[in-house]
């Protein structure tokens, strides 16, 4: 097994509490997340497909706020 799996099977392991001061931590031991997010927002390209579904959540959320479900944490387990 690789160095980075075992690191991320350890901070799946870790409690809640931990994993968040972890994420708060992050971009000071890895730094270059920062330049990734920067060039990820800052990328002049249309993306014409991102803005339909972004314009298209706008409206259901406006129109029908109850139709779109609330986000829980393990909405992101694997």
């Amino acid at each position: 097994m690789s160095t980075a799996l075992e690191i991320e099977d350890a901070i799946r392991s870790l409690p809640q509490s931990e994993r968040k001061k972890l994420a708060e931590d992050l971009p000071s031991i890895l730094p270059e997340l920062d330049g990734e997010w920067h060039d990820i927002i800052n990328d002049p390209r249309p993306r014409p497909a991102l803005t339909a579904l972004g314009d298209k959540i706008a409206a259901q959320m406006k129109s029908s706020p109850q139709s779109i479900p609330e986000i829980r944490a393990n909405d992101f387990d694997r």
